[in-house]
């Protein structure tokens, strides 16, 4: 089920609201979690099933970890298992279990294929035969890779004390499956909506800035983002061209990548104060970067703290030397890009972020370019970015190759080319090109805008959502980009 749907807009939510505020608060949980389940399985009821078995593997995981810790459970409040209590190898095992597990419900869906194909170009490359291994095609669940992480942070949180276990399994359900951001995000931690779970508050305003947050993400989706698609796939679809042209469609994926990303983004935290929860920001103007660290204090901010916090830090961060350093931000960047799909273009796109990292690390406080004005230094950012967007959009590595000898003008450009012209700059994708940019470079984030929640902008959210829903009816399809990660 897709937000931007018709289904999900006047069947779906208006139920799950409805029944939501005439339950009594005990029994919210339970509802929040079938109706969560009831949203995933909508499209394959077999991904319910996948995320069922999963969850109930990393709640027992959780319990196990505190029995086994030899903490006292006296009711009330489960306890935590605190710095003095001895991590034994029991508990190790619990907790390396529950992340195989997760790991390998991922593997076996988004890596089998890509491992296959790759081991068999290698057999052939060797002359060792035709298929060494068979190449599985499955479907990929939408979200596994968004709810695997939020499950391995709650395992890991209990284990490191961080947070508490659950006691009820109808709560872990609700957590790991909650729908507003199940399917692509924010990466929510359960130590940070713990006590939510347990006590949250229902307001007027609260529920009104949750409308102007699913409003306007709603708008950047389809206002903004399937226009901006459109440019990008007319651009990534022509085969060389001239060099404007490939610019002009790059910019165009990055501002579609962005809109409908963040629109997601925007969408899952309106629908969730709905429902009385806060959760985190995940895009913070992340175009304006200054640099490509800044970048990643901004993009994605759910995932890139997730990275930090349970892979860059455990390999030692920063704390065993320059080098060390270098070669974690560069693993963490790589396995960041895999992450995102099984292909060698997202290796590559991986690859790019880690290498800027890690030298704008080793140029020190300045950075690279931190002696020239800051306009220019948003500017070569994006231009690195949108560099990377090249692998993140083309389906191949041989696509992407092509695509930048368009971008650097030293493709082989034919008379065929100039039709793409014609798809690109009407004055429809113009004039929205251009108001994405603004809204970019020259708008205040969705998080600032619903802050202080004045009348003329609660209308303005809302005349803006009429507008998307009426254009909806209009777009023939209008998936998330990342519900293919």
């Amino acid at each position: 089920m897709v937000f931007s749907s018709q289904i999900f807009l006047f069947y779906f939510l208006p139920l799950v609201l409805g029944l939501y505020y005439l339950t009594p608060f005990r029994a919210r949980t339970l509802l929040i979690a079938l109706a969560s389940y009831v949203f995933y399985g909508w499209a394959n009821p077999l991904w319910a099933v996948i995320m069922f078995f999963g969850s109930s593997v990393d709640y027992v995981a959780g319990r196990l970890l505190l029995r086994l810790s030899g903490v006292p459970d006296e009711g009330g409040l489960p306890p935590v298992i605190g710095p003095e209590v001895p991590r034994t190898r029991a508990m190790k095992a619990v907790l390396v279990t529950s992340i195989v597990m997760n790991l390998s419900l991922l593997a076996v869906f988004k890596y089998t294929g890509f491992v296959a194909e790759n081991v068999n170009a290698l057999g052939r490359a060797l002359g060792l035969g035709r298929e060494l291994l068979p190449v599985l095609h499955l479907v990929l669940p939408v979200g596994i890779s968004f709810y695997t992480f939020k499950a391995m942070s709650y395992v890991i949180d209990v284990y490191r004390g961080e947070a508490r276990p659950m006691r009820g399994f109808t709560d872990y359900m609700c957590f790991e499956a909650f729908f507003p951001d199940l399917v692509a995000g924010p990466i929510i931690r359960y130590a940070a909506i713990e006590e939510q779970m347990r006590v949250r508050s229902h307001t007027l305003d609260k529920f009104a800035r949750g409308v102007a947050f699913f409003s306007l993400g709603m708008a950047k989706k389809i206002l903004l983002a399937n226009p901006m698609g459109d440019i990008a796939d007319a651009a990534f679809a022509a085969g060389p061209m001239r060099a404007h042209d490939a610019w002009f469609g790059l910019f165009g994926y990055a501002f579609q990548i962005y809109f409908d990303f963040s629109g997601y983004s925007d969408m899952a935290v309106g629908l969730a104060l709905m429902l009385g929860f806060v959760l985190i920001q995940n895009f913070d103007s992340p175009y304006r970067a200054e640099s490509i660290t800044d970048f990643w204090r901004r993009w994605h901010i759910s995932l890139s703290t997730w990275l930090r916090d349970y892979l860059y830090i455990p390999l030692g961060g920063n704390r065993k030397g320059p080098l060390r350093t270098y070669v974690n931000l560069m693993l963490v960047m790589l396995l960041g890009g895999l992450w995102h799909g099984a292909s060698w273009n997202f290796v590559l796109w991986g690859a790019l972020h880690g290498g800027m990292l890690a030298a704008e690390r080793a140029a020190g406080r300045g950075g690279l370019y931190g002696r020239v004005p800051r306009f220019v230094r948003i500017g070569l950012t994006f231009v690195v970015v949108c560099l990377g967007w090249v692998f993140f959009r083309a389906d191949t590595l041989g696509t992407s190759l092509e695509y930048f000898a368009s971008l650097f003008g030293v493709a082989d450009v034919s008379g065929a080319s100039d039709a793409v012209a014609g798809v690109l700059y009407t004055p429809y994708h113009a004039c929205l090109f251009v108001t994405a940019a603004v809204v970019v470079w020259g708008m205040p984030t969705t998080w600032a805008f619903t802050e202080r929640l004045s009348l003329p902008r609660a209308t303005s959210a809302l005349a803006l959502l009429g507008l998307a829903v009426v254009l909806m009816w209009t777009q023939t399809t209008n998936p998330f980009l990342y519900f293919q990660f």
